[in-house]
């Protein structure tokens, strides 16, 4: 069992958890050494160390083996003035891609590259120059291993808490403390001993050096446990051995380090040190142990005991749990150090081993292996995932042989498949996946947007193997995949294409084609890429090939066959159903949308939705589907279509979000369904009008996850609520000015489909609202609710789109339409009681003709606030009173939405003639109203990790916009990036930068591509809450380069751009 109180004692951020019991057995130490240092020679002794301890700031710019992308603050010390070597942790080093700067005593900053990190072993080291520190006079620190001792008093000098310079003092109590194990699927230290002492170090204090009164470093601070104030120590005589390597190799600094082969030898087993007692109980002869205490060192305590052996590994099927090591080529062995120290010197080579199992002794020829051949030095990402070998850390935590393909972060692509982190790929595409060159030989030939099945299996169910369907990306959400292959002479990790982008084949519109052309090449490219699940579609879709005419008589034959065919199963699954659910049934279709992380536009607040919308339109050319805002939120989005008609899936396109009301409309290929399909899908009939009253009978018709229509019979309690969400957290689309339906009954708030009439008619689209609700007092949780939308709205958009709308063209399915503009007045609304309104002051007259125009709600609106930006921002304040446009009276959102309408139909120029009450007065007021196309966000930008786009609505939406500049906003940033080590985050403009004004994405991308790799730069941002501040961050282009996201809408396609980046042959 774990225990959680055991945790690296890492960088700052880390939030690295130990999980390992305690080891409670009690073992003799050595001899107690007396300490006779006095307050001057500790005085004497920091003041040379403390200059050598730096402050280490890194950022992991990749998630890779054991660890997480990440930013972060720990420790180092120089152990090399003259070649510039810095001491650390393995865990701070980072066994991937990683940036670093070290600042000194004095607070000089300087860049440092990673050097070596050890495959096993918590320790590593960073390099820098020598000649960059120019105003400090430091020393190197020695490195005194054979010092360590049972009762030496010791100081800890480091980044303890994050704060610059701490000392904690302490005693080490053990020198032959187990390693102590962090986390089951992380980085673990073994097969040495650890120090131990009550120093209490905490985050940040990551390779500090414990030092003697003498000044020298007896050990390396590791990590602690958190209840107590223990700390784990390394000791230092492999990092001593190591540490000699790298002198040998040169006199002095280099930019380009001479790369230093550090020989490490492994047989893939984990030791343990047991006492004598317990290694009797395991059958262990006592001449055997008479003989190996004699021939140990005075006050040895016990043997070494074989715990794990790595599948496929050097000693799997030889070595088991439980043997007990005797010799190895004829030498007594008891200690870790020693039989390291053998492994290393024979690498390649034959070892013979002498073992006792359960009293048996027994003799075995090994091969010691190169660590290093088994430790990742290169991986594969591709949509976002690192995918790389399966490395020797991991293989021992799981259990699994050494090389496999690992994923260690699934990024977009694989986790829209629900492939987890640490899975193991076994199949792709139905071939074999033993290496990672055979993924990327599978990849090369999968075209965009194809959907190919694999195989993976995970440690936490390694005996069942996982199948999944995993979707290519057809937009170009990430870069096209790469191959980063670490580089030991520069520390950087240089990057190349993993293939040829010509064998990426892109699949579906050509932007050339005909529509009838682009129909028939789709529906090709559905039947290859396993959109049709029956043989009989494939055979009639290829007869659609042959011509026309031979197209309508063979649909006509099948749309009877087809009907006959459900009448036939319909009567058995549904012979209770109401008419209505019969009707609406084949209009029904569930939604599967994920959102590409890279693409988190609009303060979405979630990467999966899945609901169920209903067909409004469906013809042999297209297919519109109806769904809520909180299903399909952001057009930036992979949309999945599952029918309730037919059984198929197929993707979706987002063409048009509603600026105003929880709606959007998804566009579907016809042609996709197969013959059989576009027969059996029908589109549902909208009735907008009447409108619905108290009292009304309904039919709640939707589906559930078995893709089963469900209903039933409702009453309508509330056919005019209105609604009043709060901004979020972090803002994002909310629905407002907005009335909708309430029912005495329904299915839950995961439930969402449509309200109907007896005969099938759709009256309301039963749709998922999102808000947030505060828990305690500063943390909220998402809640959503289910509530009806009339379809007014909706039937006006679906007109406007197929006669032809007045907005910018978009290609859909190789057609290009016009879209629809929407006026509105960007005005936030709120109702009030005409009995409230009395007691403000409005007169008699107004109320009466208020009840007069709309005797059932008697109310009057009033307004909340105007969107920052908007053309009626200067004009209505917080608290007016809404009686009259146009000399007419309006009491709802909907008398609003149509004197907004009415204004594209007349030749008013978009103007209002509004009457408001304002704190006791009467005014008449002319107020613009703004155009808003349904489109969303169609342009964002990565600059240093961090995603900016316009403000959208839900921002503009709290009435406040920067004067330097709004057009620059700051969405999500990227962690393991520049903005995430230096602090740049979300929910801000960034209105200058390097003193130059970023007014617009324009302005921001013409100053930020002057801008070089490694410089520093100089950003003033703007929160929410209107505070400012300026910040510096450090450029780099080789991790994380400019690029911008566009949609372009001649092809229907999110194109993806590089604005600037750094070439690796040019490091």
């Amino acid at each position: 069992m774990e225990d959680p109180m055991e945790r690296i004692g890492s960088e700052e951020d880390s939030g690295l958890e130990s999980t390992i019991k305690e080891d409670l057995s009690m073992e003799i130490d050595p001899p107690f050494k007396e300490n006779v240092a006095t307050a001057e020679d500790w005085r004497k002794a920091l003041n040379k160390v403390v200059p050598a301890v730096v402050v280490l700031r890194t950022t992991a710019c990749r998630a890779f083996d054991t660890e997480s992308a990440s930013a972060g603050s720990a420790t180092g010390f120089v152990v090399d003035k003259r070649r510039g070597i810095i001491l650390t942790n393995r865990h701070v080093v980072k066994p991937g891609p990683v940036v670093a700067e070290a600042m000194f005593l004095n607070r000089e900053e300087i860049t440092v590259h990673p050097l070596y990190r050890d495959p096993v072993h918590d320790f590593g080291f960073f390099r820098y120059d020598p000649n960059a520190i120019q105003f400090l006079d430091y020393e190197e620190i020695p490195l005194a291993p054979e010092a360590a001792c049972v009762g030496l008093e010791i100081r800890v000098v480091g980044n303890d808490s994050g704060e610059k310079v701490s000392i904690l003092a302490g005693t080490i109590a053990r020198l032959d403390r187990d390693a102590p194990q962090y986390t089951k699927d992380g980085y673990n230290d073994f097969n040495t001993f650890y120090l131990q002492a009550a120093s209490g170090t905490k985050g940040g204090s990551s390779g500090s050096p414990v030092i003697d009164w003498q000044g020298r470093a007896v050990a390396l601070n590791a990590g602690g446990k958190t209840t107590t104030a223990s700390a784990f120590f390394l000791p230092l005589e492999r990092v001593v051995r190591a540490l000699k390597f790298f002198q040998k190799g040169g006199e002095s600094y280099t930019s380009k380090w001479e790369v230093v082969s550090i020989p490490r030898g492994t047989l893939q087993t984990t030791f343990l040190h047991k006492g004598f007692d317990e290694i009797r109980r395991l059958g262990l002869q006592s001449e055997t142990e008479q003989m190996a205490r004699h021939a140990s060192a005075q006050g040895e305590t016990g043997m070494l005991v074989v715990d794990s052996v790595v599948p496929g590994g050097p000693a799997h099927n030889h070595l088991e749990p439980g043997d007990v090591l005797v010799r190895v080529n004829r030498e007594v062995i008891t200690q870790f150090l020693r039989l390291e120290t053998l492994l290393d010197d024979s690498v390649e080579q034959n070892i013979e081993l002498e073992i006792e199992r359960g009293g048996t002794p027994l003799s075995v020829q090994l091969v010691v292996q190169d660590l290093h051949s088994i430790t990742p030095a290169h991986f594969l990402e591709v949509s976002g995932a690192v995918i790389h070998t399966l490395s020797y850390q991991q293989a021992r935590n799981f259990r699994f042989q050494c090389g496999l393909v690992y994923v260690s972060e699934p990024g977009y692509m694989l986790s829209r498949a629900a492939v987890p982190r640490h899975a193991i790929i076994k199949k792709l595409a139905g071939e074999e996946i033993s290496k990672l060159e055979d993924l990327i030989s599978v990849l090369s030939k999968l075209s965009q947007g194809s959907r190919v099945p694999l195989e993976y299996i995970s440690y936490t169910d390694r005996h069942r193997r996982k199948f999944v369907l995993v979707t290519v990306d057809r937009h170009e959400w990430y870069a096209p995949p790469q191959i980063y292959t670490r580089d030991d002479s520069s520390g950087l990790w240089t990057v190349k294409p993993a293939f040829q982008l010509e064998f990426m084949l892109p699949s579906g519109v050509n932007v050339e084609a005909t529509p009838m052309e682009h129909i028939h090449a789709y529906n090709h490219q559905g039947l290859t890429d396993g959109a049709t699940s029956m043989e009989t579609s494939s055979e009639h879709a290829s007869a659609v090939l042959h011509s026309q005419n031979e197209t309508v008589m063979l649909e006509d034959t099948i749309a009877k066959e087809n009907v006959l065919l459900r009448d036939g199963q319909g009567a058995a699954a549904v012979a209770n159903a109401s008419i209505a659910e019969r009707v609406i049934e084949p209009t029904l279709v569930m939604f599967e949308v994920h959102v590409p992380p890279s693409c988190m536009l609009d303060g979405v607040h979630s990467q999966h939705f899945s609901g169920t919308g209903v067909i409004i339109y469906h013809s042999h050319s297209m297919g519109l589907v109806a769904v809520d805002k909180n299903t399909v939120a952001v057009s930036s989005s992979d949309v999945m279509l599952s029918f309730a008609a037919y059984p198929i899936e197929i993707p979706g396109e987002v063409v048009f979000l509603h600026p105003v009301h929880n709606f959007a409309l998804v566009a579907y290929d016809s042609s996709a369904l197969g013959p059989v399909g576009v027969s059996a899908v029908q589109a549902a009939e909208l009735l907008p009008d009447p409108a619905l009253r108290r009292g009304d009978s309904v039919y709640l018709v939707g589906l559930n996850r078995s893709l089963q229509a469900t209903s039933r019979k409702s009453v309508v309690t509330n056919p005019c609520a209105t609604l009043n969400i709060g901004s979020a957290d972090c803002p994002r689309y909310r629905a407002t000015n907005m009335e909708v339906v309430e029912l005495d009954t329904d299915f839950g708030s995961a439930f969402s489909g449509v309200l109907t009439d007896e005969h099938g008619r759709v009256r309301a689209i039963w749709a998922s609202f999102s808000t947030q609700l505060k828990v305690g007092s500063n943390t909220s949780e998402d809640h959503h609710f289910v509530r009806g939308i009339p379809v007014y709205a909706i039937s006006q958009v679906l007109h406007n789109i197929i006669s032809g709308g007045n907005g910018p063209h978009l290609l859909i399915n190789g057609v290009k339409r016009p879209m629809p503009l929407i006026r509105i007045l960007e005005v936030e609304l709120y109702r009030t009681l005409l009995s409230k309104a009395r007691s403000f002051g409005l007169s008699d007259d107004w109320i009466q003709a208020l009840i007069k125009k709309d005797p059932v709600r008697r109310q009057v609106l009033r307004v909340k606030g105007c969107l920052a930006g908007s053309k009626a921002e200067n004009l209505l304040e917080q608290g007016d009173m809404v009686l009259a446009v146009n000399k007419e009276p309006v009491t709802c959102f909907r008398d609003i939405e149509n004197v907004c309408h009415a204004l594209d139909i007349g030749e008013s120029g978009g103007e209002l003639n509004m009457t408001i009450f304002r704190q006791g007065r009467e005014l008449d007021l002319v107020v613009g109203t703004d155009v808003r196309d349904g489109n969303g966000t169609t342009r964002v930008i990565n600059w240093c990790g961090c995603i900016v786009q316009d403000p959208h609505p839900a921002v503009r939406a709290l009435g406040f916009l920067p004067e330097e500049g709004h057009g620059v906003y700051v969405a999500r940033w990227c962690r393991g990036s520049p903005v995430h080590r230096y602090g740049l985050y979300a929910l801000q403009w960034i209105v200058e930068v390097n003193g130059k004004p970023t007014p617009d994405l324009d302005a921001f991308v013409n100053v930020t591509k002057e801008l070089e790799h490694g410089e520093f730069v100089r950003v003033r941002t703007i929160h929410l809450n209107s505070k400012p501040r300026v910040l510096t961050l450090k450029q780099d282009l080789h991790y994380w380069p400019t690029w911008e996201l566009r949609f372009d809408p001649e092809t229907a396609i999110w194109h993806r751009q590089t604005i600037k980046a750094l070439d690796c042959q040019n490091l």
